[in-house]
């Protein structure tokens, strides 16, 4: 899971660019990278750390240009813990082009040999990234040879670009002296937007994950990049689109709603925040089958995604909705901290227990997801802690029983608490009293309502379909090998030190 921008004006950009990154803060916090263009020429600063970390005056006085684009990384393929693999990726020909990704390529390995014997490229990290930037840089390369660049040879390239390379991906790329090209998977999992606004200088066109990155910098959102489209801007901003894909679907990733994303976002077509209402409705009702409300005196949220559930479900069980943790906002989001030993670390430090909520009461604690459970089983016990009679947990979200691939750290069966247990067994490991979970068709349902154009959703995470159709037990095993291979690392001194630099404030 990542946070891109892209942007075309006729003023200088690195500001726009930081500012935007800041409100995409929420989507990566390991590493941040920006890069300007002046003419033909790349301005690049990236670092592992928090967006007002890396960038300081003077990184910000080394990236002059109007054109410009950059990215807040979470690693989800990859080394984490390699700052060479921070994002974004240049390649010097053909022109020279730099580009950003979000999302997971599936055949990624397979590409990176094929780039190596067929294609003549040498990938010199882990990063499905540099596949991504080198698969675009040939095909361009095709489709161009002997031609001059013209929209309609980029998006050639992408139309050849989809037919190579399998999995989740929203792009942002630059193309020295030409213009700004983004597009998205067939399947429209990762999100991606565009938006335009006016300067004293003249017209600028903006690309974003999402929609809060170009309203919070005082742009208009014209609408989503759909599914398989390519949208290129020339430098005078003029904006050319051409859907490259041969069968798209608008199939976007579940998770975004339940979690990953912020509630003042519109994605889709959907606003997130109401999104997470009509899931607390659902919630509701899944209760009320479940066990009786006049057992709950209390319904207290686990901040920050599950407020709108917790709330829309207080309000249908007629019981009080109170605030009853106090976030520590300078300690970052734990489900996207790279390893658990960090994450272990780290509840305590980010949620304080309210006792005067808790004490005597039986109390119903609502949270987006339950991934891993060990935060879950933590924040249980603070309840009890606190004074709590009874403490219920209830999910906004179903159990995540399979692994991801599509670009969210959860890759590996094995630390999904869900995978091959039951309800109860679940409960005795958090240590509630009861235990109630979304239902999947149900909340497919409410969300589906606010969109019609919505063909389904990836959520592979609750139902186990990988919609790509190339997922095997196979690519599960080299991923878990892959992230066994860094566990070594992530809890020692030269990690921790730079994981607590990087904690410093949350968007």
């Amino acid at each position: 899971m990542c946070g891109i921008v892209g942007v075309i004006s006729k003023a200088p950009v690195n500001q726009l660019i930081y500012d935007s990154l800041l409100l995409l803060q929420h989507r990566g916090q390991d590493a941040a990278g920006i890069v300007t263009m002046l003419g033909t020429k790349c301005f690049m600063h990236k670092a592992r750390g928090m967006v007002r970390d890396v960038f300081r005056t003077r990184n910000m006085r080394g990236l002059p240009g109007t054109v410009g684009l950059g990215q807040v990384r979470y690693p989800t393929a990859g080394n984490a813990y390699n700052e060479e693999e921070a994002q974004p990726f240049y390649v010097n020909a053909p022109f020279g082009i730099v580009l950003v990704h979000n999302g997971n390529l599936t055949n990624a390995h397979a590409l990176k040999k094929e780039l190596f014997a067929v294609d003549r490229r040498h990938i010199n990290t882990e990063s499905d990234t540099e596949v991504l930037i080198n698969i675009l840089a040939h095909e361009l390369e095709v489709a161009a040879r002997d031609l001059p660049l013209t929209p309609d040879e980029v998006f050639k390239a992408v139309r050849a670009v989809h037919k190579r390379i399998k999995g989740s991906y929203a792009v942002v790329a630059l193309i020295a002296g030409y213009g700004l090209l983004a597009f998205r998977d067939p399947f429209g999992i990762r999100p991606l937007c565009f938006g335009e606004g006016v300067t004293p200088e003249g017209r600028e066109v903006m690309v974003a994950s999402e929609s809060v990155a170009i309203e919070g910098t005082g742009h208009k959102v014209i609408r989503d990049v759909a599914p398989g489209e390519a949208v290129f801007i020339d430098l005078e901003g003029n904006v050319h689109q051409q859907q490259c894909a041969e069968n798209p679907t608008l199939n976007p990733c579940m998770f975004e709603f339940v979690y990953l994303a912020r509630p003042d976002s519109v994605m889709d077509g959907v606003s997130v925040y109401q999104a997470r209402l009509n899931m607390g409705e659902t919630l509701a009702q899944r209760l009320i089958s479940t066990m009786p409300p006049s057992e709950i005196d209390v319904v207290i949220p686990i901040p920050e995604s599950s407020r709108p559930s917790a709330m829309q479900l207080a309000q249908k069980i007629g019981k009080p909705y109170r605030e009853g943790f106090v976030k520590n906002r300078y300690v970052g989001r734990t489900f996207i901290m790279p390893g658990q030993g960090m994450r272990k670390k780290s509840v305590r430090q980010k949620l304080n227990a309210i006792a005067t909520e808790f004490k005597g009461r039986n109390v119903l604690l609502v949270d987006d997801s339950i991934v891993r459970g060990t935060t879950s089983k933590e924040i249980v016990q603070m309840a009890r802690d606190a004074g709590a009679r009874k403490v219920y947990m209830a999910s906004a979200a179903p159990p995540v029983r399979f692994p991801n691939v599509y670009g969210i750290d959860m890759p590996t069966k094995d630390e999904l608490i869900a995978h091959n247990r039951s309800i109860e067994e679940i409960r005795q490991f958090i240590g509630a009293d009861a235990l109630i979970y979304q239902d999947v068709a149900a909340m497919k349902r409410v969300v589906a309502q606010l969109n019609p154009k919505l063909a389904g959703f990836e959520a592979s995470c609750f139902d186990g379909n990988y919609i790509t159709g190339d997922v095997s037990a196979e690519d599960f095993d080299t991923i878990a090998a892959q992230r066994r291979s860094q566990g070594e690392d992530e809890d020692g001194p030269d990690r921790s030190r730079l994981a607590l630099q990087g904690a410093a404030e949350q968007g």
